[in-house]
């Protein structure tokens, strides 16, 4: 019974404070998007204020879901992606220490995306 709690405490652990940090990430840009100011990386050719659009549910909108524990597993989904572009586009030609963070981000949502939220969530309850 106590190693069952500890889990979900981990899951709980696992899931809202890497999801707070990627906030630090999501703010600015969403801040950007708000004033207007849609200049940004545009790997795939859709244009750069969809690509900040997208980046901002990716980097701000999702991680809320993911700290309340709110449909998790999906949320998980934008956010993975956007770090899969992040470290294998947009810095595929760094030094891999400019690319680690986002490779951590994107191993941490994925994990967190197969395990689940944890009771700890919204979704639980």
């Amino acid at each position: 019974m106590k190693n069952n709690t500890l889990i979900h405490l981990g899951l709980a652990l696992l899931r809202i404070v890497p999801s707070a940090f990627m906030l630090t990430h999501g703010y600015p840009k969403l801040m950007k998007l708000i004033n207007g100011d849609t200049q940004f990386a545009n790997p795939f050719g859709i244009g750069q204020a969809p690509s900040l659009f997208l980046t901002v549910v990716g980097e701000f909108i999702c991680p809320l879901l993911i700290i309340i524990g709110f449909k998790t597993r999906w949320a998980t989904i934008p956010t993975a992606i956007t770090m899969f572009v992040a470290g294998f586009i947009i810095h595929a030609s760094d030094p891999f220490g400019t690319k680690e963070m986002a490779l951590l981000y994107l191993t941490i949502f994925v994990v967190i995306m197969l395990l689940g939220p944890g009771k700890y969530s919204v979704d639980k309850r």
